[in-house]
């Protein structure tokens, strides 16, 4: 696969089957939006919004929750991907019948939530990467301050335990049997370290990708942060890792596949 500027590292529609097929559509509505984005439904259903990360900080929690909240009672087409998690919650796509507002898509274009994959290791909806780049381009909710530098080290520190989207240059990467390491930093400096599981390296390479293809290149990674003997990021779904073009500038802005997703 051919490197493109600004673009996800995975080729669309290659999520394993598992995790990110669709069940059936069904007619459902929100009845209530509790905490850390939990949607209680009006069939009694309890749900997260998929391929998306709940804000942490409490001003944009409230943001969210708000913009989630005033979706209350309008009928939406809802499809679960894959199967519930440990707390009974179902994760869903969810868009209005009509198909004029996708909730994640919704949230993401605000600035209120970031992309992530969640507890899979595949990212259902990588078009909601696009929808992200537009509203960090814009400095739109979450994105006001724009992504960490992998290599500030302090400021990733200051970050432990939290979901952060980082941008950095890839300085070496060093391949092992079980996990391969990227590093944002020289030997003996403060910065990131990106942990990439045997799987997702294998993914990465039949796509093309190789140590000595990302070596020098400007990289956008996302996840949370745990610091060992620096700041560290551990990955384990492809399109989490981003290529930016030579000069750092965002990822073009576009479209959601918004709700036509809830029907493929």
């Amino acid at each position: 696969m051919a490197l493109i500027a600004g673009a996800s590292l995975a080729l669309a529609g290659a999520a394993p089957a598992s995790e990110c097929a669709p069940g059936p559509m069904r007619v459902d509505a929100v009845a209530a939006v509790g905490e850390r984005g939990e949607i209680r439904l009006a069939s009694g259903a309890r749900a997260l919004l998929g391929s998306i990360r709940w804000p942490e900080e409490a001003a944009a929690e409230r943001a969210a929750r708000a913009w989630l909240a005033a979706q209350a009672g309008h009928p939406l087409a809802v499809v679960q991907r894959g199967q519930t998690d440990r707390w009974g919650r179902a994760r869903i796509d969810a868009s209005l019948e009509d198909g004029a507002l996708d909730l994640a898509g919704g949230l993401v274009t605000e600035g209120l939530a970031a992309v992530d994959a969640g507890e899979v290791d595949a990212l259902c909806r990588p078009a909601l990467l696009q929808a992200e780049a537009a509203a960090r381009a814009a400095g739109r909710g979450l994105w006001g301050r724009g992504p960490v530098a992998a290599s500030d080290g302090p400021a990733l520190r200051a970050e432990a335990g939290r979901f952060v989207v980082a941008e950095g240059r890839l300085r070496h990467v060093g391949e092992r049997s079980a996990r391969t390491y990227l590093d944002f930093v020289r030997r003996g400096e403060d910065g990131l370290t990106v942990i990439v599981s045997k799987r997702t390296w294998r993914r990465m390479r039949e796509h093309g990708l190789s140590a000595e293809g990302l070596t020098g290149k400007l990289l956008r990674v996302r996840g949370v942060v745990e610091v060992r003997r620096g700041p560290v990021i551990e990955i384990a779904a492809l399109e989490l890792i981003e290529l930016v073009d030579g000069g750092g500038a965002q990822a073009p802005a576009g479209n959601t596949d918004g709700g036509r997703a809830l029907r493929r």
